[in-house]
């Protein structure tokens, strides 16, 4: 529905980052509907999927937990342009938009998330009407690694609930992509998520 490209503020001279006991990964709604051919497409979202991937293997290689949100609506929305609200219909629960594509390698290990289930709320946030951070607490977590989609809906309101909440956040620059209504929503959802302290971080900056 646009160009959607990550405007990653770059370069970065940032120390390595080493993961933790108290890390977890934290990546948001990669369901069919958001990528290209999808209800709701972001342009070029599918091009994360295997640096995400890549961040899964390197934090279930350290028996790290795995988060995926997914958005799980009810047929009758409220973000629905059919019931007033400025989406498209997406991601009806059990829907094959509502799933990941086949290729997305997923853990068995992996904690989902369903969010926006309330007919009569939207939800962006991976926290908001979950028990994400209840799961989160007893597991010890401290540190979230963010990424997904989109940049500047459920990333951006993810990881502002999560500073809210005391999480220290690493917003995975290299594997986000914005919807980007307005051309720059994605650039100003990424300033604004490290103004709140979010540290951004590539692939590469992970020790081994």
């Amino acid at each position: 529905m646009s160009n959607g490209s990550s405007t990653s503020l770059t370069p970065y001279s940032l120390p390595m980052i080493a993961l933790t006991p108290s890390d977890a990964l934290l990546i948001a709604d990669i369901q069919n509907d958001f990528l290209p051919g999808g209800a709701l497409e972001i342009s070029s979202g599918d091009e994360i999927i295997p640096i995400l991937e890549n961040y899964i293997q390197r934090f279930q290689a350290s028996s790290l937990p795995v988060f995926l949100t997914r958005d799980w609506h009810p047929s009758d929305h409220c973000s629905f342009v059919s019931q007033g609200g400025p989406w498209p219909a997406h991601c009806v629960a059990g829907s094959p938009g509502s799933l990941p594509p086949s290729s997305f390698a997923i853990p068995s290990s992996a904690i989902i998330i369903y969010k926006a289930t309330d007919r009569d709320q939207e939800a962006y946030s991976a926290f908001q009407n979950t028990s994400l951070d209840r799961r989160l607490r007893v597991l010890c977590v401290q540190r979230l690694f963010v990424g997904g989609l989109a940049t500047d809906y459920c990333v951006l309101t993810s990881v502002k609930d999560a500073r809210t909440m005391g999480y220290d956040v690493c917003l995975l620059v290299d594997g986000i992509k914005a919807v980007n209504l307005r051309p720059d929503d994605g650039r100003h959802a990424e300033e604004e998520m490290i103004g709140l302290g979010a540290v951004p971080v590539r692939l590469e900056m992970l020790e081994a």
